[in-house]
Order: structure tokens, then C-alpha cells, then sequence
């Protein structure tokens, strides 16, 4: 996936949770505001200081947009087991995008009728498709938190993501295929764990479904301040 229009700039604060304020560089105006698309925490990301990769859009007003700019990309520094700066898209958005996209082109087989948000049970399923003459949902997750090399998701208690294991795994034992992808953004990444820190109950239903027929797959990305593109696979510990 591609963005248009993007700009680089520094982060100044996050009064909330859907906004934060960043100062485009080089500039002496006033900080601007941006929509954060993630909702998570993002703690060890939006420190005062850390550079920002953010998407311009013109036609903001036009569209009955609050804000002209959106929060894309964060550089992370001394992160991975190497210390070096990784370039973490924070987008949410994104990852669906990209697995989409990974999926057409061939990245998990031979596939087709790809359709997104699918419904099954008490919950809608991020892609649907057939392969082998099978039907199988998907459920995609983005992850932005790393630490020495390992990627970790969640950074928040997530009821909602929990609920979707466990329709995941109703669908793998009615016969259907299942799985999950954990679409890491950004390289430098040694494996994929479960964040069973702030989230035991997901960590232990990860595990559980894995028993029961649903793929645990978890991805890495490259990342570019104008792309992503989902990449290599990461080994996965549960």
C-alpha cells in the first residue's frame, strides 16, 4: 500500500488518544494537529522528540475532515537486538491493506473470491477466500510494539481481538480454514510472541486455537515513508 503526500516532522504531545500534536520540520509555525491512526498506546513510540512521518491532505475541509494531517510512520531509536532505528508504520489501517494486497498477489497460494470483512458467527472476519476448494477466514492484527527484536501484540487489553480467536477457532472446527496474521510493521524483527504481560487471556486463547486447526502466522514488513508491503515470515512463540 501507498500513501500520497507525506512530510516529515517532530512529535510535540498526544492529548488523546485520536490526536496528536507534531511540528512539521523545517518550520516555525505553530504545531499541527493529526489524527493518530492507532488507538493503542504507543508509549515507547510518541516520545517527545521522535521523528514522524506524517500524510498531508488538501482536501481535508472538502471532505469533513477534522484534520489535515494523519500520523503514519515513527522512527523508533535504539530498538531491535541491534539498536538500530527502525521505521515503524503505525497506521491500523494499514495492515489490512496489506494483507489484502499480499493475498492477491499470490503471498499465501493459489487463492480466490478474496472479499473483505466477512461475517461468521457473532463476528465479521478482516478477509474472506477460498483455497484448495475450501473456505477460509482470516483475521488480521497489526503490530507496532518491539522490544529487543521481538514483536508483541497486544500493547492493550483487547476484548474485541480475544472475541475474534475465539470465533476463529468456531470456524476451524466447523471445517473451515482459519487463520490469523500478524502483520508486523517494520523490519529488524527476530520473532513474533503474544503480549502475555498485558493480556494473559489472549496470550492463553492464541495458544489455545492453535491447537484447534487456526494458523498462527506472523509477517514483517517493509517500510518506506511513502509504503509497506508485507515481507518475510517471523518466527512465531506462543
Amino acid at each position: 500500500m501507498e500513501y500520497v503526500n507525506t512530510c516529515s516532522a517532530v512529535f510535540v504531545e498526544r492529548p488523546n488518544r485520536f490526536i496528536a500534536l507534531a511540528q512539521i520540520a523545517p518550520s516555525e509555525d505553530p504545531p499541527v494537529v493529526c489524527h493518530v491512526k492507532n488507538t493503542g498506546r504507543c508509549r515507547e513510540l510518541l516520545l517527545p522528540g521522535s521523528r514522524l512521518v506524517l500524510e498531508h491532505h488538501p482536501d481535508a475541509l472538502k471532505k469533513g475532515r477534522k484534520t489535515e494531517y494523519s500520523l503514519i510512520c515513527v522512527y523508533k531509536e535504539h530498538a531491535g537486538f541491534s539498536n538500530e532505528t527502525l521505521l515503524i508504520n503505525m497506521d491500523s489501517q494499514a495492515p489490512n491493506q496489506a494483507a489484502y494486497e499480499w493475498l492477491a498477489g499470490g503471498g499465501f497460494g493459489n487463492i480466490c473470491q478474496l472479499q473483505r470483512e466477512v461475517k461468521f458467527g457473532h463476528s465479521r472476519f478482516d478477509l474472506s477466500f477460498q483455497k484448495d476448494g475450501k473456505i477460509y477466514f482470516m483475521e488480521v492484527k497489526g503490530v507496532t510494539l518491539e522490544q529487543n527484536g521481538t514483536a508483541s501484540f497486544p500493547d492493550a487489553p483487547t476484548e474485541r481481538g480475544l472475541k475474534h480467536l475465539l470465533e476463529l477457532q468456531k470456524a476451524a472446527l466447523a471445517g473451515y480454514g482459519a487463520a490469523v496474521l500478524f502483520v508486523i510493521q517494520m523490519k529488524g524483527i527476530r520473532c513474533f510472541t503474544p503480549n502475555r504481560t498485558t493480556h494473559p487471556a489472549f496470550a492463553d486463547a492464541l495458544k489455545e486455537i492453535s491447537k484447534h486447526g487456526v494458523q498462527i502466522l506472523a509477517k514483517d514488513c517493509i517500510v518506506t515513508e511513502h509504503s509497506m508491503t508485507i515481507d518475510q515470515d517471523v518466527p512465531v512463540i506462543l
